[in-house]
């Protein structure tokens, strides 16, 4: 059995994980309220670039540069909230695979994981 991590260091985690989600979510926010500044701007007359010239195709690169970014903080975002209903329910810092603990360096490295490094080595 994987042993617990001490209630001082849960606590010193669930902060960590708080203030990345509300880091993320205000990250998403902007993201969104961007993209739609530029769809509002391009459906505008005075502003819409043919896709196939060099303008249009910086934009639409742009474009889809943030979208990226949006699914990615998304996915971060998921995977920390998962992390905060792990630490309410006592399974937080125990690998998801093999059942063992995970080690604290790991858990500062990537606060969210829920596997050791040798079961997402395997994954790879």
């Amino acid at each position: 059995m994987a042993r617990t991590l001490a209630k001082s260091t849960r606590d010193r985690f669930r902060r960590r994980l708080e203030d990345e989600r509300l880091r993320l979510i205000e990250m998403i926010r902007d993201i969104e309220e961007e993209r739609e500044e530029v769809r509002l701007t391009e459906t505008s007359s005075d502003r819409s670039p043919d896709p196939n010239t060099a303008e249009g195709g910086s934009l639409a690169f742009e474009m889809e540069k943030e979208l990226s970014i949006l699914e990615n903080t998304r996915d971060i975002l998921a995977k920390v909230e998962e992390a905060l209903v792990r630490i309410e329910d006592g399974t937080y810092g125990v690998c998801d695979v093999c059942g063992e603990a995970i080690p604290v360096a790991r858990l500062e490295a990537l606060p969210y994981t829920k596997m050791c490094v040798t079961c997402a080595s395997a994954r790879r």
